[in-house]
């Protein structure tokens, strides 16, 4: 039967699965039911062996015959902070805790390839190896390291040839897929400064330095740097995400608190992008102030190699159509699997599962995703390892 077929067949078990993923969501680091879950499903498939505690809650399972190359599969397990208002019947039980970016159909989708590959492995068809990588904490963990480097400490990759992913998108339609080359994740780092005059009086401004006047200052001069100081042949954004500021109609305040997200692709890009953050905060000491600025590197641009990419390619086609990949269309948010990435050539394909005409974005309490995706992208993983085992 085709993979397609025998993929198709487990719909039924890969919704249960994520449906009770969903129902019992666990944060960065504190995936120890869904762990346990993943650990027995893949000891009930058999012939894999399990390793359990991997960059603290992480699961690795490892399939093949010892010799040859090996391929990793990586899929995300944790929830988020929010709670839910699907309305669903497998919706959250844990209020303030939500699957809102399709980590539970992630966990679920890689169990399904686990399924379909030891059968192939069963036919004794396949040479090589496949390392099943279920990770916890793609959304950052509490001491600001997110799962990746985790697992990668622990030795998750180490023998490791390529690696592939993929990951649901809400908004865009079942039987569509994103697969571009190149860069497919920005890099992501956050930025919090403080400017700060003497504040006084909202009667007398004359008689102190107003930072919420140098803060307006500073803030177009941030939002002129994607403008005017970057390369316009090279994505870069910078957000302002948080301003705060007073207490009181009659008082200016002391300080005004401005952070944001910086996004890049390119490394030297992304150089430039601190400095010039820095020199608008530097705007405030022209004006009679001063200032304070951290900037937190978090994940690094993650990169789709050219020839993994080709390989999801060829079977994305043959399954959906020329017309149904999208090689071009890319976008600034970011992803810890580009850790992986950096190690070893890797690929993530984005996989269509709109909810029909419902807008159900992703990080909101109405997320939701169609099914239909989970035993599609199982298909895609396992056939793209079926055949890069078989050259």
């Amino acid at each position: 039967m085709p993979m397609r077929a025998r993929a198709e067949a487990l719909r039924t078990e890969l919704s249960r699965l994520r449906r009770e993923i969903h129902t019992h969501p666990e944060l960065g680091f504190q995936e120890v039911r869904t762990a346990a879950l993943v650990s027995e499903t893949l000891r009930e498939i058999g012939g894999i062996s399990v390793r359990t505690n991997v960059g603290i809650t992480g699961v690795v399972g490892d399939l093949g015959t010892g010799d040859g190359p090996t391929i990793g599969i990586r899929a995300d397990m944790d929830a988020l902070p929010i709670h839910e208002a699907t309305g669903l019947g497998f919706g959250s039980v844990d209020a303030g805790k939500m699957h809102a970016c399709g980590h539970d159909a992630h966990t679920a989708i890689l169990l399904g390839v686990a399924h379909l590959l030891k059968e192939e492995f069963a036919t004794g068809k396949l040479k090589g190896n496949v390392r099943f990588l279920f990770q916890p904490a793609e959304e950052i963990g509490g001491d600001g390291v997110s799962g990746a480097p985790k697992m990668i400490a622990d030795g998750a990759l180490t023998g490791v040839d390529h690696v592939i992913a993929l990951h649901v998108l809400s908004t865009m339609k079942y039987g569509e897929v994103m697969l571009p080359r190149g860069p497919n994740t920005a890099a992501s780092d956050a930025f919090r400064g403080v400017v700060r005059g003497t504040g006084g009086h909202g009667a007398a401004p004359h008689k102190g330095t107003d930072p919420v006047w140098m803060a307006n200052i500073v803030i177009s001069a941030l939002f002129g740097i994607c403008a005017r100081k970057i390369d316009p042949m090279h994505p870069a954004v910078i957000s302002i995400g948080m301003l705060q500021a007073g207490g009181a109609t009659n008082v200016i305040p002391s300080e005004v608190v401005i952070a944001g997200t910086i996004r890049s692709f390119d490394p030297a890009i992304r150089e430039q992008l601190h400095a010039e953050v820095d020199k608008a905060f530097a705007t405030a000491r022209l004006l009679g102030g001063d200032y304070s600025l951290e900037i937190v590197r978090g994940y690094p641009a993650g990169n789709n190699d050219e020839t993994v990419t080709q390989w999801m390619d060829d079977v994305a086609t043959e399954y959906l159509g020329n017309d149904k990949v999208d090689r071009l269309t890319t976008g600034m948010g970011a992803e810890d699997f580009a850790y992986m990435q950096q190690l070893v050539p890797g690929t993530m394909m984005m996989i269509g599962a709109e909810v029909g005409d419902i807008n159900r974005p992703h990080h909101t309490p109405v997320f939701d995703i169609d099914e239909r995706a989970m035993p599609l992208g199982a298909a895609i993983l396992a056939e793209t390892v079926r055949r890069y085992l078989s050259r």
